[in-house]
């Protein structure tokens, strides 16, 4: 979700101003936005990343939402080892929305796009190096000494003759001091936190003891609860109601009509979801009340026979394939997915005459003062927003529609409301990963490698729905994702993308297009290799281009091309997985590679297949560049997260639909992996590295989805096409 809302210089200016509480705040001026005061008072809008107090208390602002991937360790990290202080003595907070807090690699105040690290790796080293440096400065000028002859250490500047002072008693006159033009960042070769194997989540003992406030945890005076009935139709409104038996309910307080539903509002959420289970409403089933899975994929079908914009192309793919010795030609189909956090979508809301105070688990915070502002008649400054901590997000949390219903609810009962969908609500009002259908096809030489490829997708847009400025010339660049840096060297390329409304609501799901385009192309490469009679390893190899200017790559790391990072995880992947050894019939190896977010992953699966076509995973081995590892045992759990992700959806992840709506309601029919079906080994290493971070969030969840397909073939000789690889899908395939 690169550069979603508006290109912004990734390197940003400081610029500090005033004191919070006596003590020291700093932030940043974004060129290109207007400058944004840092707050004087502890009690104003705090946009800075660092705040000291008079006591010594170091505070970090966290300005990316925290779902389990986290930014509230490894944010801090990086103004910690700049600034010198003891990780697990400060304080975190998160962010109120704030000009100051954008991400530059989106355009706006949001997570996601595996960015947060990526954009944050100099912004806050930055931060916290200029902080140390005014402190340092301010004390030398209260000892009258150069600063160079002091030094801050562990929340304490040092200088000549035991001199000792802790930052909180220098915050103050550091406020004043002139905000230094050259901020020079330590070399790697002296980190103490980044990188430190050892440090601690700062958020795991309070949710071990059940301490840190998710939004579903949210309680404020006064509150009542509200449970909502939503058209079981995607798009469907109310057409009429009757509420008597709902309001007859103990206690029940209001029955209302808002824009996507009717809510009852109570005293507490259960008095509210049974009253809510007694509504009679009669629903418009709108324009796809019709919808059903079969129509739904003869219309992609059916789209995909247009021709498509072009988003990559050279050489002539006509000709080649007319000089190929062997044509390979192969249709990959991928379902709609939903993100089914655990976390079910939910918002607290205190709407008032002049005011509205929003609590939710979000990932677009900036939007919300503008959506609940629109929805409310308030100004979008008169819109407060309080992130709460996430319980899984995978992009769903991107879209506030949640955050608008509970504020429309709140207003019309005049009182705060904590709205909570239910799992139910949560699984058939999602905004669901596209469906696409890939055509490829190839034609070889007489050695086996391509001479031209061919490339059409067909899908939804999420963009066009979400974002339509960023949609150009029929192209959706979150669409492309995963193919747009295909990274083998073919001397005739054609890629293109057919748009298509599936009467379906897209949204932006862990990855986005890498888990669509990457699995069809990597399992499409793995045909490549058998019709070629070459190992799948060597074959990739063999094929990588190697140049560092002949195609425009998402990513370099420290200059090394794109097809150079990939044979050194090949290699490494290869070595580690004990490629080519021999395994017991049914049992097979896949492999697939994949640039993404910066990060480079090869990655290995092998399973066994059952007379019945059952697959249970035995073995995933990874080697993984992604540059240089902030939290290193962080990373390892976002790798191990990935691939349980990509598991589950490729083995089991399907929403289908039948009279317009969503058929699967909760998990025992959207099935994701139990701790017995993950895989038994997870052997994951990453290739040590001092370059510019690359994402771990997403990448993994779409090179996992090809290596396990392409195990299946080498298990089993069958290569599915149509996901999930489901034993019904398995055998009816090829």
């Amino acid at each position: 979700m690169e550069n979603m809302i508006k290109n912004e210089t990734r390197r940003d200016f400081l610029k500090v101003s005033g004191s919070v509480a006596g003590g020291l705040a700093l932030g940043f001026y974004m060129p290109g936005r207007h400058n944004v005061a840092v707050a004087a008072e502890a009690t104003s809008s705090p946009n800075a990343w660092v705040k000291i107090g008079q006591d010594n208390t170091i505070t970090i602002m966290v300005a990316r939402s925290e779902m389990g991937q986290d930014v509230y360790t490894s944010m801090p990290i990086l103004v910690a080892e700049e600034l010198e202080v003891d990780l697990s003595k400060v304080k975190v907070e998160f962010a109120p929305p704030a000009e100051v807090y954008i991400n530059a690699l989106l355009g706006g105040q949001l997570t996601g796009g595996s960015t947060s690290v990526r954009d944050a790796w100099e912004k806050l080293r930055k931060a916290g190096a200029s902080a140390r440096m005014m402190l340092v400065t301010a004390a030398a000028n209260e000892w009258n000494v150069d600063a160079s002859q002091c030094k801050a250490s562990n929340g304490m500047i040092t200088g000549p003759g035991g001199k000792k002072v802790t930052y909180g008693h220098v915050a103050a006159k550091a406020a004043a001091v002139e905000v230094p033009k050259d901020v020079p960042l330590k070399p790697s070769s002296q980190f103490k936190v980044i990188g430190n194997a050892k440090q601690k989540r700062l958020d795991t003992e309070a949710k071990v003891k059940g301490q840190a406030q998710f939004g579903i945890d949210t309680r404020v005076p006064g509150m009542l609860y509200a449970a909502v009935a939503m058209a079981p139709m995607i798009g469907g409104k109310v057409a009429s109601f009757d509420d008597s038996r709902a309001k007859a309910m103990p206690g029940v307080k209001a029955v209302v009509q808002y824009s996507r539903g009717v809510a009852v509002v109570a005293d507490s959420y259960w008095q509210a979801k049974k009253a809510k289970d007694l509504l009679q409403i009669q629903w418009d089933g709108g324009p796809n009340a019709g919808n059903d899975s079969k129509s739904i994929w003869d219309g992609i079908r059916t789209a995909s026979e247009q021709p498509g914009a072009v988003f990559r192309e050279h050489g002539n793919v006509e000709a080649g394939m007319g000089q190929a010795a062997k044509k390979v030609e192969a249709a990959y189909q991928l379902p709609f997915l939903s993100h089914s956090p655990m976390e079910p979508m939910n918002t607290t809301a205190d709407v008032r005459a002049d005011k509205a105070i929003i609590i939710t688990p979000t990932q677009f915070q900036q939007l919300i003062p503008h959506v609940v502002g629109g929805a409310t008649g308030l100004k979008p400054e008169q819109v407060e927003v309080h992130t709460t901590f996430l319980g899984g997000g995978f992009g769903r949390r991107v879209e506030v529609d949640y955050a608008i219903d509970a504020a429309e609810i709140s207003k019309a009962v005049g009182a705060p409301v904590k709205m909570v969908w239910s799992r139910e609500d949560d699984m058939t009002h999602d905004s669901y990963r596209p469906a696409s259908l890939m055509k490829l096809s190839a034609g070889l030489d007489a050695s086996g490698k391509p001479v031209a490829i061919r490339f059409h997708s067909t899908s939804p847009s999420i963009s066009a729905r979400l974002f339509p400025s960023i949609v150009k010339d029929g192209i959706d660049p979150f669409a492309v994702e995963g193919i747009d840096n295909y990274p083998y060297d073919t001397p005739n390329m054609k890629l293109t993308y057919q748009m298509h409304d599936a009467g379906v609501t897209p949204g932006y799901w862990r990855g986005v297009s890498h888990n669509l385009n990457a699995v069809a192309l990597e399992c499409f490469i793995d045909e490549l290799a058998n019709a070629a009679g070459k190992d799948p390893i060597q074959y990739r190899i063999d094929m990588l281009d190697m140049g560092s200017t002949k195609h425009q790559w998402s990513g370099l790391s420290a200059g090394v091309p794109v097809g150079a990072r990939m044979k050194r995880a090949l290699e490494e992947v290869r070595a580690k997985s004990g490629w080519g050894k021999k395994l017991p019939e049914g049992h097979g190896m896949g492999v697939a590679v994949m640039e993404g977010y910066n990060t480079v992953i090869a990655m290995v699966a092998q399973v066994s297949v059952s007379a019945d076509y059952d697959v249970t995973v035995e073995k995933v081995t990874a080697v993984v560049d992604a540059g240089t590892l902030i939290h290193p045992d962080q990373a390892l759990a976002q790798m191990q997260g990935t691939i349980n992700f990509g598991q589950s959806a490729c083995m089991w992840g399907e929403i289908t639909i039948k009279n317009g709506g969503v058929e699967q309601t909760n998990f025992d029919m959207y099935r994701v992996a139990r701790m017995n079906e993950a895989p038994k080994v997870l052997d994951i290493h990453f290739i040590k590295s001092d370059s510019t971070p690359g994402g771990l969030g997403e990448p993994g969840t779409a090179v996992i989805q090809p290596a396990i397909g392409n195990a299946i073939f080498a298990a089993s000789g069958k290569r599915c096409r149509t996901l999930p690889f489901s034993p019904e899908n398995i055998k009816g395939s090829a």
